[in-house]
């Protein structure tokens, strides 16, 4: 469906790009570099799946849609826009020789050892993190570990703009 690739699309490369400069233009331990900052980014990128499903309503759909229908288009959209993060994120580890992992797992070694951690404890838990490691390597874990990151966020949107724009009162077409 053309509604799920163009906006799936959109949604990813901004997600895409935001992440890509948060990691190339902040510092390590900063708050473009967190978690949290990567998951607003996505909440906001995936808004495109509410954009995307009303104008499918206003202009496929005459200005009504069913939960089920908005759904399956949010989570086509979801999807596609996972597909992408996960595309564009294996080009950028390829690009940068797959030292992401390795630079994470020192940057949390690191964290640790400045909240003064005891020393047994960070090798302990390095131990554990040197199995994310290898793991890691394996595109067939990498690829579906990255898709998850972003696809319950599209989907919980998904879920949402379903339930919202089911009401055709709600922002109605205009002509």
């Amino acid at each position: 469906m053309k509604y799920a690739f163009i906006y799936g699309s959109l949604s990813g490369l901004v997600i895409i790009l935001t992440m890509l400069a948060g990691i190339v233009f902040s510092e390590q331990g900063s708050f473009f570099s967190s978690e949290w900052f990567g998951y607003l980014v996505m909440l906001v990128a995936l808004t495109f799946i509410f954009v995307g499903v009303k104008r499918y309503r206003d202009i496929e759909r005459g200005g009504v849609i069913t939960f089920v229908r908005a759904f399956g288009l949010g989570l086509s959209i979801a999807v596609v826009a996972g597909l992408a993060y996960a595309l564009v994120w294996e080009i950028y580890l390829a690009s940068t020789n797959y030292v992401f992992m390795d630079n994470y797992i020192a940057g949390i070694a690191r964290a640790k050892q400045a909240a003064g951690v005891p020393a047994a404890t960070i090798a302990r838990q390095m131990a554990e993190w040197e199995q994310v490691r290898v793991n890691y390597r394996n595109p067939l874990y990498r690829i579906p570990m990255t898709f998850m990151e972003m696809f319950p966020v599209g989907l919980l949107v998904a879920l949402v703009s379903a339930a919202l724009l089911r009401n055709p009162k709600l922002l109605p077409a205009t002509r």
